[in-house]
């Protein structure tokens, strides 16, 4: 399993202790049972029933099926982690569903996301990616109600023979 640790490390520097997290597109469960390991509250969401149900036996937490667009949120969160998750959206998609989603965020609250570098948008491997570049990111997110751009940074694949693959990094703070 490939470790986020380093970006885990800094998002949980901006979430309080045991405080609240969701899981925005939590594939098979591998941050959920982190951040459920190291005392977090946490709900996690993805869009496919199979994902939900590694979820499920991995962190023994029920995971909710929902596509971003239809889900709502019934709590508030000190942080939302989605990692290389809203980039299966179209760019159209991207900015309702962090305007909604940032409404679920506490004050000072993190808004984590990941995309793959680059400008590319379309089809690989029969899966829809919106690539991002900060300049892009930042036009597209731009005057969303209550987020504030706190940082980004490019990281490297920790996947193994993906190294030369670009990762734009991203967090927002709620207002």
């Amino acid at each position: 399993m490939v470790s986020m640790s380093e970006v885990q490390e800094l998002f949980l520097q901006k979430i309080p202790e045991h405080g609240a997290i969701l899981d925005l597109g939590c594939g098979s469960g591998r941050d959920s049972k982190v951040f459920l390991d190291l005392g977090y509250k946490l709900i996690s969401v993805d869009g496919s029933e199979k994902m939900c149900e590694a979820t499920t036996a991995l962190t023994g937490i029920p995971t909710i099926c929902s596509s971003f667009q239809d889900y709502e949120p019934e709590t508030e969160f000190d942080g939302i982690w989605a990692c290389a998750s809203l980039l299966h959206l179209k760019p159209e998609e991207i900015r309702p569903v962090v305007s909604n989603l940032a409404k679920a965020l506490k004050p000072d609250g993190c808004f984590y996301m990941s995309f793959k570098y680059g400008e590319f948008q379309g089809f690989r491997n029969d899966r829809y990616f919106t690539d991002l570049t900060e300049e892009n990111l930042k036009k597209l997110l731009e005057d969303v109600d209550g987020l504030t751009l706190e940082s980004f940074m490019i990281t490297s694949d920790v996947r193994p023979g993906r190294e030369n693959e670009k990762w734009l990094n991203v967090f927002y703070l709620r207002e």
